[in-house]
């Protein structure tokens, strides 16, 4: 949401929480585990980006062409994506990440911490250095980026100290695991793992020796096929398996495949049957719906219908981040009547984890810096 300000001055975020009950379904969550645990719930690193979403076009614009569209979303992107979508389960976040001093920069910082209850202690701002931004445009279900982004001052997964306590942390592997969540994984905590496009089509098979340090693995259909040089998702489930103990493979409106080496446990389950309007960030909303199923305990096929339910709710708004479920929206999960009754009685576990305050009315925020009149 925005507020009305001064000619010549950027619009400032209303702060508002968004999910005003995400603490009590974080403290059911932790109901079952021994004492009180560790002080957050996960902790990751990486890079936020400033997300500007272009919805309703019919397709991307043709060379020396114009495309006029009236849906235009802005919103934390980038590893904001999943920070944001697992703090508004009621999971306790902490995010290390370089923040530039410019407006989007301040934006981005206010609405993570105020808003969205993202710990930042371990966060920093860099003088001097632009934010980066990714456009996003959304058409027929899919989306098409592009993203400036200049290199981060120093290391990246640098901490500047040691990692705080945490259940459980997220990295990426298409770069080196850092020391801090080997270490993290010494003292008991889970890693999760995923990994982005490789721009250059390479797709170098030493990246999946990365996965010895990761516990959990979740890479899309088309990344998961690259790096294995599989022809079917399936068939990269099975590879990855033999490297990491649960690997799950996100296929979109398919669903998602998983399997735990460990247990034995195979689970394959569809995507929840609604109409995508937007799709941006749905893959890291499925991987916070994982991991807050994860560590619920969770067996491994609700864990992947609990990630298809928050990626699905997710979807249907043109938002990015910021579209991410809250608990009250989970809560009315099914009374619009986009499905069945026989799916919506798949998802009757969920209902224990949903706070005794969740409004089946969410306030949920407005993803724009757009000035409203």
């Amino acid at each position: 949401m925005t507020q009305q300000t001064a000619p010549g001055r950027a619009p400032e975020p209303s702060l508002a929480d968004p999910c005003a009950e995400r603490e009590p379904a974080g403290e059911r969550l932790r109901a079952d585990g021994p004492g009180d645990g560790p002080g957050l719930d996960v902790f990751l690193s990486g890079q936020v980006f400033m997300d500007m979403i272009f919805t309703g076009l019919p397709g991307l614009p043709p060379p020396g062409t114009e495309i006029v569209t009236d849906g235009l979303g802005s919103a934390p992107g980038g590893v904001a994506n999943i920070a944001v979508a697992m703090s508004r389960l009621g999971l306790r976040v902490g995010l290390a990440a370089p923040f530039g001093d410019d407006m989007f920069g301040a934006y981005l910082w206010r609405t993570l911490a105020e808003q969205e209850g993202v710990d930042l202690g371990m966060s920093r701002l860099v003088r001097g250095w632009s934010t980066p931004v990714t456009v996003s445009m959304a058409y027929d279900s899919d989306r098409s980026m592009v993203t400036f982004a200049k290199p981060v001052p120093g290391p990246l997964d640098d901490l500047g100290g040691p990692p705080p306590d945490a259940r459980a942390c997220f990295v990426d592997v298409d770069r080196p695991v850092p020391a801090w969540a080997a270490g993290m994984r010494a003292r008991g905590a889970l890693v999760f793992g995923d990994l982005g496009w490789d721009q250059t089509g390479a797709w170098p098979a030493e990246v999946l020796d990365r996965l010895a340090h990761v516990d959990v693995f979740l890479p899309n259909a088309a990344e998961a096929m690259a790096y294995t040089r599989t022809a079917t998702p399936a068939e990269a489930a099975a590879a990855l398996a033999e490297r990491v103990p649960v690997v799950v493979v996100k296929r979109g409106g398919d669903g998602a495949i998983a399997i735990d080496s460990a247990s034995g446990e195979r689970a394959e389950v569809g995507a929840l049957p609604v109409r995508a309007l937007d799709p941006t960030g749905a893959g890291d909303v499925f991987a916070a719906g994982f991991v807050f199923a994860t560590l619920a305990g969770l067996p491994l096929a609700e864990r992947l219908r609990f990630a298809n339910l928050c990626a699905g709710l997710s979807v249907r708004h043109r938002s990015g981040s910021l579209g991410s479920p809250c608990w009250g929206e989970i809560a009315a999960f099914g009374e619009s009547g986009e499905v069945p009754e026989s799916v919506l009685a798949e998802y009757a576990f969920v209902v224990p984890f949903i706070p005794d305050t969740a409004d089946d009315s969410p306030v949920r925020a407005e993803p724009t810096l757009r000035k409203e009149h």
